[in-house]
């Protein structure tokens, strides 16, 4: 083929693809949208941040949380598969100080990863060295820095400017938008702060228990100076800890135990008998059933306002 025969052959296929384009236009077919109209495929490691993340992204973020139901997202251990998926994504929120120990093995594009705990290690509280085992996730220790950072809505605040953040930079066309969502979000976290200040009242003077050692955050942030076990809802927690707790109450008074699902009736009426009042304050870690964060905690708040603990431990 001569040259000439090569370029008028080209030249034939552009105005072909042209008069194509034209006649799609006319006809009112829209040409495929820019790769920066696409929504951001974000991956989470818990329910708070796959939360603020919807609140703020709104319709302009695909958010995804892969972890079964009744799996405790701090111990989860994703498939190979899962990790892939999470590699992919354009964003991965990180919770930080320490949570989720799996991306420690991951690997993960670090340029995509939204640590959204970094720059608040001043505000991180001490965990204590505690081991043991539920669930599927086996043996596994709290220790070192406590990571349930969200519970104090101070801090989750926080950490939703680190996510509105990171979609700005991927999205700068979008800011708007996204601190409009993130406006809205704060005046939901700094209101639910005041009622649980409210609620929390007169608790430090009474006495505080945790059946387990996910509220160091809350205690912090409420100066509860509340004392955690290791008990789990589903269970019994076994002569030695019934004696341990009995030791422990001699030293320093409790009259109300948090937990984070319902204990077992024979373990309520036990704790009720010892004068204290067994109280279901869910942390929200994994997604709940229904509904979404934010009314989880009015859910816990409803709970909290009904003890009266200047009165809890002396009716018994």
């Amino acid at each position: 083929m001569s040259l000439r025969m090569l370029i008028c052959g080209c030249a034939s296929v552009l105005l072909g693809l042209t008069g194509c384009q034209r006649a799609d236009e006319e006809a009112g077919t829209a040409p495929a949208p820019p790769i920066s109209d696409a929504k951001l495929t974000v991956y989470a490691v818990n329910y708070p941040l796959a939360w603020m993340a919807r609140r703020i992204g709104g319709e302009s973020v695909r958010v995804l949380l892969p972890i079964p139901e009744g799996v405790d997202p701090a111990h989860w251990q994703p498939s190979p598969e899962t990790v892939l998926e999470y590699q992919r994504a354009d964003l991965v929120l990180l919770n930080g100080a320490g949570y989720a120990g799996w991306i420690e093995f991951a690997s993960l594009p670090p340029g995509r990863l939204v640590d959204t705990a970094r720059g608040l290690e001043d505000r991180f509280v001490a965990a204590g060295d505690v081991t043991h085992s539920h669930g599927p996730a086996g043996e596994h220790d709290h220790a070192d820095v406590a990571s349930h950072t969200w519970v104090d809505p101070d801090l989750a605040a926080r950490q939703a400017r680190a996510i509105a953040g990171a979609f700005g930079r991927l999205r700068p066309e979008l800011g708007d938008d996204f601190r409009q969502g993130l406006a809205l979000l704060e005046t939901d976290l700094a209101r639910l702060g005041e009622r649980l200040a409210a609620a929390f009242r007169g608790w430090p003077d009474a006495g505080v228990l945790y059946s387990h050692p996910v509220y160091q955050y809350l205690d912090a942030r409420y100066g509860l100076e509340g004392w955690s076990m290791t008990w789990e809802p589903g269970e019994d927690p076994g002569p030695a800890e019934w004696e341990a707790l009995a030791a422990r109450i001699a030293d320093k008074p409790a009259v109300v135990m948090l937990w984070e699902g319902e204990p077992l009736p024979e373990t309520a009426d036990r704790l009720r008998r010892m004068g204290i009042e067994p109280v279901v304050f869910r942390t929200g870690a994994a997604a709940p059933a229904a509904g979404d964060f934010l009314q989880l905690m009015e859910e816990n708040l409803a709970r909290l306002v009904e003890v009266d603990v200047a009165r809890a431990g002396g009716d018994h």
